[in-house]
């Protein structure tokens, strides 16, 4: 069986997903796609002690390399079946839905894309998706997944969220969801924040904003861009931070989204006073629906 733990950032799922593969035999598949570029370490909130449990797909690109979501399914599945066949239990882990769903459905890809759309604006690349494809839950910044459903439509005359609705599960698969109230989880961000600028954050920036490299590995992630714009003299350090803060919120709201859409999560509330109860409340359940 495949465990998934799923749910926007800040609410626990790491540690969820280090104590599920102690107990349960695990090994963990990082599906996040901001987590696979090596040096991104802080803004991505990699897991940073590991426990001693087997821990894949992190840290495995330079931040100039291109990594699409036909590559994490072409990795992510074989080593789903490696760690089944050794009679371990892989556990899924990330905030990026596309990732999990590619990893785990009978999704199909297209390597490279056949209209790369360069030199049209997001809002017109989102007024021609909801023309073709009114039902899409793609977010309007989302560029790369614009292109990609718009270039899906014009393959196969249909739109990309039909495509979405009927994919296969390919696995036997238990998909937990972690939650909190809304006011808790932005408190939670806040704090989070705060505490990556104690880490180091500023630096990691400054290492990166220094290289040079400009790449979708970079620019990405919430915590660089912003401070990039501080470097440049073309924001305050508070803004820049207080921009990091409310787009982690924005993007926790669209993971909700996202999630609630799109996957049968079994959400559980996390219980940040004492998490190892939330701990053994998943424990539970998996066991009882292994």
């Amino acid at each position: 069986m495949v465990i998934v733990v799923a749910g926007p950032t800040g609410v626990g799922k790491t540690d969820l997903s280090l104590y599920l593969a102690s107990r349960l035999n695990g090994e963990i598949i990082n599906a996040d796609s901001t987590q696979v570029y090596k040096g991104m370490d802080i803004a991505t909130n990699k897991v940073q002690d590991t426990m001693g449990i087997p821990h894949h797909l992190f840290d495995i690109l330079d931040i100039n390399k291109d990594y699409t979501v036909f590559d994490f399914q072409k990795e992510s599945r074989k080593l789903i079946d490696d760690i089944l066949a050794r009679g371990k239990t892989p556990i899924l882990v990330g905030g990026t839905g596309l990732y999990i769903k590619a990893a785990l459905y009978d999704y199909k890809f297209d390597k490279k894309e056949v209209n790369t759309y360069e030199g049209i604006s997001n809002d017109e690349l989102y007024k021609k998706l909801l023309e073709v494809d009114p039902e899409t839950n793609i977010h309007l910044n989302n560029r790369v997944r614009i292109i990609s459903a718009l270039n899906y439509y014009e393959a196969n005359h249909k739109p990309y969220s039909e495509k979405e609705k009927s994919s296969k599960l390919l696995y036997d698969t238990l998909f937990i969801g972690l939650t909190t109230e809304r006011d808790i989880l932005y408190y939670k961000i806040n704090q989070r924040v705060d505490k990556m600028l104690i880490e180091g954050l500023e630096e990691e920036a400054r290492g990166l904003y220094d290289s040079g490299v400009r790449s979708k590995a970079v620019m990405t992630p919430i915590g660089y861009k912003e401070l990039f714009e501080y470097f440049e003299g073309n924001t305050s350090m508070e803004a820049a931070i207080e921009l990091i803060k409310q787009r982690s919120r924005h993007y926790a709201k669209r993971q909700y989204t996202w999630f609630n859409n799109q996957m049968d999560l079994k959400w559980f509330k996390t219980n940040y006073e004492d998490f190892n109860k939330t701990c053994e409340e998943v424990l539970e359940y998996i066991k009882s629906n292994s």
